[in-house]
């Protein structure tokens, strides 16, 4: 019985030591580094869509379908076309995807589609508007902004467009 007790005693001190040893181990500044490199990866993503949209003036985005940043402005593109918005989060491994390829298929958006990227993490009222619960979601709305589809999990472009009413 006593060596039961010493046994199972003796157990729980090394798990414990092995705890504080793992927690020891792990550097508070690898968290921050992370944090860092996906704020950074995503501004650097944010200004070069804005340069890719200012190189474009307002007609020649509404003569080819368009991938851009959100503004709420341009929701009236619904009144002669469909308009997506893609609540994107740069740490979602699956919003990355798709972001990577729109990115790359540009070209094959329809004239009549505008497809909004939306921050995630910044947008919280479009989100409550919207009722978007998590990241990697689609909204496709009207010109004055009413919710027409919702969905989740497109993991293309041609995935996404194929979704709009």
């Amino acid at each position: 019985m006593n060596k039961t007790i010493v046994v199972a005693i003796g157990l729980v001190l090394i798990v414990l030591i092995g705890g504080v040893a793992y927690a020891s181990i792990q550097k508070p500044e690898d968290g921050m580094m992370d944090k860092k490199m996906q704020e950074s990866s995503s501004m650097e993503e944010d200004k070069m869509m804005k340069e890719d949209t200012g190189m474009m003036d307002e007609k020649e985005s509404m003569m080819k379908g368009s991938y851009e940043s959100y503004s709420a402005e341009k929701l009236a593109r619904a009144e002669s076309g469909d308009v997506v918005l893609f609540f994107h989060a740069s740490w979602c491994p699956s919003c990355r995807g798709l972001n990577a390829d729109i990115e790359a298929n540009r070209d094959s958006i329809p004239e009549e589609v505008s497809i909004l990227k939306v921050d995630y993490d910044t947008e919280s009222e479009l989100k409550k508007k919207y009722g978007v619960t998590y990241q990697h979601t689609l909204v496709q709305v009207a010109a004055d902004g009413t919710l027409i589809k919702k969905w989740s999990g497109s993991p293309t472009l041609a995935g996404a467009l194929a979704q709009i009413i």
